[in-house]
């Protein structure tokens, strides 16, 4: 396969889908909402998207299969062939008029991502790669942070908002990055994290009770532009595993020793 190619083409389908959603998000209701879980929402946009993604894939892989929030996978094994989409990463933001919320594709061949797409609708910011290349937003190539210690680092999160069995953890280790750090935002949206580490805006990014369309393409990039992807225990079972660490090799060994100290304590 053509990896090159096939992002282009997906990076021109995802265009499409961001521009519905612009238009969507200008007039929409919160009475079209409804929820699949407690604080876990979706609208018409989130599905009128993916079956559009979906359809226009097929386009160019006839026979490949989906890893979809929306529609998730059918069957145990991961397809031979898979897209991994998150058609509205950041539902609630786009609910509640936070124009924060991105369009997050991978393709994983082989039970390998072998490229990744994050388009950040409003900012109409489009940070992409494939194997074998380099990392890239709207063009212009990008590289995680050189910051060296984790004090002078700006750190992402995102709060549990339905999954509660750590939250114990994450209140210590919140409460050590805010001293221990030049600060902790919270985007609501896993996707537009690990892009902003991967273009050097943020220094690292961690969270648990993550699904892999949720960061399956922001985590490839990041790698892309060479940083650290990992979970929680050190090894590489961040999209399925639902917990990731992404970081700046500077950056990312000290985050990953405190991460693994303060789960520890947690137990």
């Amino acid at each position: 396969m053509n990896y090159q190619e096939l992002c282009e083409q997906t990076i021109a389908i995802v265009k499409q889908a961001a521009q519905f959603i612009s238009k969507e998000y200008d007039h929409f209701e919160n009475s079209k909402v409804r929820f699949k879980d407690k604080n876990d929402l979706v609208s018409y946009v989130d599905i009128e998207t993916e079956n559009f993604l979906k359809k226009e894939f097929l386009k160019i892989l006839p026979g490949s299969e989906f890893i979809a929030e929306e529609s998730h996978i059918a069957g145990t094994k991961v397809p031979k062939i898979a897209w991994i989409i998150d058609p509205l990463d950041g539902t609630t933001n786009f609910v509640h008029k936070l124009p924060l919320f991105c369009v997050s594709v991978a393709l994983m061949v082989d039970d390998k991502v072998r490229f990744g797409v994050v388009h950040e609708v409003k900012q109409n910011e489009c940070f992409y790669s494939w194997e074998g290349s380099k990392a890239y937003m709207n063009g212009k190539e990008i590289h995680v942070s050189q910051t060296t210690e984790l004090m002078s680092s700006l750190i992402a999160t995102g709060f549990p908002f339905k999954d509660f069995h750590l939250l114990d953890f994450y209140i210590d280790f919140l409460k050590y990055l805010m001293k221990n750090s030049r600060g902790v935002r919270r985007l609501g949206s896993a996707a537009a994290d690990l892009a902003y580490v991967a273009c050097g805006r943020f220094d690292a990014f961690y969270e648990y009770n993550l699904s892999p369309w949720d960061v399956a393409g922001g985590s490839f990039i990041v790698q892309q532009a060479g940083g650290l992807v990992s979970d929680f225990d050190g090894k590489d079972n961040f999209l399925f595993g639902k917990e990731i660490v992404a970081a700046s090799s500077f950056v990312f060994d000290e985050l990953f020793k405190k991460l693994a100290e303060w789960k520890d304590y947690s137990k």
